[in-house]
């Protein structure tokens, strides 16, 4: 579908997106910094000031609330229903603002010559649903928030 700076987004059915975004550091510590709260709130929700309830284990919950430039907050819950460390996460996606559209996303982590592969698949109920992220612009805010974490990983290496 299209690539931003270092971000691949693809379309591979009707009801799915495709994130893949490679970081320049150990799997472990890329896993981590999407499972714990004291990394999720360098890079998550772009780098803004983020509020991060986390319960990670299979059944649990999160919820994500951004204070954006633009001064308003933007939240987002989910539940964790596959935990396989270091390599796979299947949660729930939910954007607060449009409850019952609720996504399953797939994060699959993986590593080669210390680099780490992030793949991201999100499932929608319909369509319409995932025409819709795509056109709130979701792309430009996930680069930006991987350009985040990417900082973020260049701290901790």
């Amino acid at each position: 579908m299209s690539k931003l700076p270092d971000l691949t987004i693809d379309l591979p059915t009707d009801r799915e997106i495709t994130l893949t975004r490679s970081f320049d550091a150990p799997r472990e510590l890329v896993y981590a910094a999407h499972t714990q709260a004291e990394h999720l709130r360098h890079w998550w929700g772009r780098g803004n000031p983020l509020d991060v309830e986390i319960d990670f284990r299979e059944g649990g919950h999160y919820r994500y609330v951004e204070h954006a430039d633009d001064g308003n907050d933007y939240a987002f819950r989910g539940e964790f229903r596959e935990i396989v460390v270091p390599e796979r996460i299947v949660q729930t996606f939910e954007f607060e603002g449009m409850p019952g559209h609720v996504a399953v996303e797939t994060l699959v982590f993986t590593e080669r010559d210390g680099r780490t592969t992030v793949t991201g698949t999100t499932r929608f109920d319909t369509t319409e649903e995932r025409d819709g992220l795509v056109d709130s612009g979701m792309a430009q805010g996930a680069a930006e928030s991987y350009a985040a974490l990417d900082r973020h990983l260049a701290t901790l290496t």
